[in-house]
């Protein structure tokens, strides 16, 4: 049981949300927990809608996105986000299961997709104090700058949604997903 209200339905979120949570509701069929817990602050839940949408719109491209999200929800010991980008992971940006152990692992069986997610991981894991070597290494992976900055903006929004599930303990709405328990 969450330790925030979980709106159980759209119109019982408050008045300021209910176009937000619509749209979202329209793109994934219905309005997952997360959602529901966020809208308890219509700020933001606006500034995380219009993150995310700033962010599909870099340079990353969605499987690059929900490999970030995985490898930094397992980092973070997310279970909501674990569940929720395992399931993203697979119906929509079609990765297949060995891909999505290697994300969660912090790590990508595409060698170019790899060097993101190593990155994000280290930014994580390093809470951002990573080396030259780091940047460089995914610069030379073929990404440029913007890709960089669009690496980092994929951290902060699964590092806020990880947050927000952990402290609220967000009913999981999704299939659930062990942790690996490795060190990632």
């Amino acid at each position: 049981m969450s330790r925030l209200n979980t709106p159980t339905t759209i119109d019982a979120a408050p008045t300021a949300t209910h176009t937000s949570l619509k749209a979202v509701e329209k793109q994934l069929g219905r309005v997952p927990n997360m959602f529901r817990v966020v809208a308890n602050s219509p700020a933001a839940l606006t500034g995380y809608l219009q993150l995310s949408a700033a962010s599909a719109q870099g340079g990353l491209g969605t499987a690059t996105l929900e490999r970030i999200a995985l490898a930094v929800a397992e980092i973070n010991g997310c279970d909501y986000c674990l569940a929720a980008h395992s399931f993203l992971g697979r119906k929509v940006a079609k990765l297949d299961d060995a891909e999505l152990t290697a994300n969660r692992s912090g790590a990508s069986n595409d060698p170019k997709a790899d060097a993101a997610v190593r990155f994000a991981a280290a930014v994580v894991r390093q809470r951002g104090q990573v080396s030259n070597d780091q940047v460089q290494a995914v610069l030379n992976a073929g990404y440029s700058d913007a890709h960089v900055v669009d690496i980092l903006l994929a951290v902060a929004l699964n590092t806020f949604t990880n947050y927000v599930n952990e402290v609220t303990q967000t009913e999981v709405d999704f299939p659930a997903v062990q942790p690996l328990g490795i060190d990632v």
